[in-house]
């Protein structure tokens, strides 16, 4: 049974010799939360007991201001920070696509990036090799797969991260908002593999600015602000809460 458990979960950064105004602004703009200064260190307070529950079935959207949180706590789903309060209990594969471009080497070619971010996916050799001629077809790319990628058009090197990543379908998802790649028609393509990469996948957490996009594919909403959960609950109820709250700011 898949499920992805956190509990108080909380993450601070110490920036030490760094009292200044405009580098705490930079720090919150980067992680959000609260900035705190003592003495000669700037605390940034990204995240702060969060705590919630998710089980087979469920997809959570992540909302809130810029600097809310949203993409730490992503990063920390992901496992690329790890909580400093709190715990995660999780079972089931893990995959972000918070940065499908991670791994990647622009120095190596086309076959050689499947093969490295394959493994490093968690696959073996002998899997990753397995995977190439899905890849190849999807991606389009021909006998440019056989070129360094720093030949690519940015088209081209979104178009074979984007195939790479949706290579696999993990138990846990987690997105920041929806992958668009590459000219308009592959975009449509992507679109169409992305909505299969959902249904397949048993749990997802999905940041995003669209609301209708949230609507249509999460039964759950967190709302972060300072780093917090201001509410948590059913999408329609935590959606319109947020939206009275935006429109009572303007």
């Amino acid at each position: 049974m898949t499920y992805l458990h956190l509990n108080n979960v909380g993450v601070e950064f110490p920036i030490y010799n760094s009292t200044a105004r405009s580098f705490r602004h930079a720090i919150y703009k980067s992680v959000g939360g609260k900035v705190a200064a003592h003495n000669e260190t700037v605390t940034v307070k990204a995240l702060s007991n969060i705590t919630t529950k998710l089980e087979e079935g469920d997809r959570l959207g992540l909302i809130g201001h810029n600097g809310a949180g949203k993409t730490t706590l992503l990063r920390v789903l992901a496992g690329a920070y790890f909580p400093t309060e709190g715990t995660i209990d999780s079972k089931g594969f893990r995959s972000a696509l918070t940065d499908i471009g991670m791994g990647l080497d622009h120095e190596l070619t086309g076959y050689s990036n499947i093969i490295n971010k394959l493994v490093l996916m968690g696959l073996t050799y002998s899997e990753a090799r397995a995977k190439i001629p899905e890849i190849e077809e999807f991606t389009e790319l021909g006998e440019y797969l056989a070129l360094p990628m720093r030949t690519y058009s940015t088209g081209m090197y979104l178009r074979l991260a984007f195939s790479i990543a949706t290579a696999i379908v993990p138990d846990i998802l987690i997105l920041d908002e929806m992958i668009g790649a590459g000219d308009a028609r592959f975009i449509e393509k992507a679109k169409k593999r992305t909505d299969e990469f959902l249904d397949k996948t048993k749990i997802m957490v999905i940041s995003s600015h669209d609301m209708s996009l949230l609507k249509r594919y999460c039964n759950k909403v967190m709302w972060l602000q300072e780093g917090s959960v201001r509410e948590l609950g059913l999408t329609d109820e935590v959606i319109q809460s947020y939206q009275r709250q935006v429109g009572s700011a303007v």
